[in-house]
């Protein structure tokens, strides 16, 4: 099997500055592509990672509309070959209190941003006459609906959906769409996460955490790398025959 190269590729990757997002770039950019990291703001893995690797890092708010339309336009007219969609936002709430508001938040970035940067990228590709790899990040949470989560479950099916539909749409174009569901995964963001269910449902600090590493087949939570590695399998030629998949990356959480 050859080596997985991306040389002579770019690869744009949004929130790029939290857990996943970084260890996507530094593999992609390990494996010789040329990227462009977005998000609002520069974090430390990402500023480490830029003084070891060739990186760009180009701020944009994604839920500022006029700041999604200029990276949408910086991405079709300068190109990728890779994208990665990974910029999103997580919220807890039933449906007897996750308001409007919430929502507009939640759908506004997964995936509202998600499909006009997509969009962008395809178009992109297809005046270039340029085959290419799109990444979508979804959520086991998107497999199944859960009690105190319902935008955030709602927002990542709908990026599997959309993942398929853009596959069937761009496969004659030699245009690979596909999506990532990773399970529970170490990141700051889910020191966020586990803080708000202690709040919801009155536990202490960090025994959520301890409770879904427990509970998992594989005995403990997954790492930003986990999720990494496949990215870079997806983003790769390797998966050359794969189109339209949203592949589980959470130590056997769900089956399918």
């Amino acid at each position: 099997m050859e080596a997985v190269s991306l040389e002579g590729r770019r690869a744009w990757v949004t929130g790029a500055a939290g857990g996943i997002g970084a260890a996507i770039c530094a593999r992609l950019a390990e494996a010789g592509a040329e990227v462009v990291a977005t998000d609002i703001a520069m974090s430390d893995a990402l500023a480490e990672l830029a003084s070891r690797v060739p990186l760009v890092f180009k701020p944009f708010d994604l839920l500022v509309d006029v700041q999604l339309e200029a990276c949408a336009d910086d991405i079709e007219r300068s190109g990728a070959d890779i994208l990665v969609n990974n910029a999103a936002r997580f919220d807890m709430g039933s449906v007897l209190d996750a308001d409007l508001d919430q929502y507009d938040r939640v759908f506004g970035l997964n995936v509202r941003a998600m499909y006009r940067v997509m969009q962008a990228a395809a178009r992109g590709l297809v005046r270039r006459k340029r085959e290419g790899s799109i990444i979508n990040l979804a959520s086991q949470a998107g497999r199944r609906g859960e009690a105190l989560v319902a935008h955030y479950c709602a927002s990542k099916a709908a990026v599997i959906s959309y993942t398929q539909s853009a596959a069937l749409a761009l496969a004659p174009n030699g245009i690979r769409v596909n999506a990532l569901a990773p399970g529970v995964v170490d990141t700051p963001m889910w020191d966020r996460v586990d803080a708000l269910f202690a709040r919801h449902e009155n536990l202490e600090i960090g025994e959520k955490k301890r409770e879904v590493a427990a509970a998992n087949p594989m005995g403990r939570m997954g790492n930003p790398d986990d999720v990494a590695r496949v990215a870079l399998f997806l983003a790769s030629d390797l998966a050359r025959y794969v189109t339209g998949q949203t592949l589980n990356v959470d130590g056997g959480n769900v089956l399918s």
